[in-house]
């Protein structure tokens, strides 16, 4: 089980990446728009700076949706391999079959 700080710290960056998606792609088209002037550009580029760090999505991390375990994260099912095979073994996951040999 991971950290409840870093949990709640993830999800309250998930949180900020929605509420300024709109705000940020409009700054960018903006910037990458060569028709406009450099100076609109840089403007743009100045506000775009002003944002909080965290509403960047590239900032958020896959966590697994039950531990919050950040490794090992099959994006798919949303969880860890270790909650994968938990959940595979105890049958509720459809169509998986825990082999051994």
């Amino acid at each position: 089980m991971a950290k409840k700080s870093m949990i709640e710290r993830e999800k309250k960056r998930e949180r900020l990446v929605k509420k300024y998606a709109a705000k940020r792609a409009a700054l960018k088209e903006i910037i990458y728009d060569e028709s406009k002037p450099m100076e609109e550009r840089f403007r743009a580029t100045l506000k775009l700076a002003e944002l909080p760090r965290n509403s960047s999505p590239t900032r958020l991390h896959n966590r697994c949706q039950l531990t919050g375990r950040p490794h090992a994260y099959y994006r798919k099912l949303k969880v860890s391999r270790i909650m994968l095979r938990e959940l595979g073994s105890n049958g509720q996951v459809p169509g998986l079959v825990k082999s051994s040999w």
